[in-house]
């Protein structure tokens, strides 16, 4: 179980380290009156941290490093 959890965290950490965020687009209701409606698209972003990716990596490292006591 722990290996499992370790190479999942070690796919995490790499897409982290390698993509920064990612953006997406929402559409956003400016006006409504009535049958009246106007609309606008609204760009967010979303970004973390690339030391984030990096401890994600590491902690994966060490879950497959480290040997389990039974």
């Amino acid at each position: 179980m722990a290996k499992t959890i370790g190479i999942i965290l070690v796919i995490v950490g790499i897409v982290m380290l390698v993509w920064t965020g990612f953006s997406f687009t929402r559409k956003e209701k400016v006006v409504d009156i009535g049958s009246l409606e106007i609309s606008a698209d609204q760009k967010e972003r979303v970004n973390w941290p690339p030391y984030v990716g990096g401890v994600i990596l590491v902690a994966g490292v060490v879950l497959l490093i480290v040997p389990r006591k039974r």
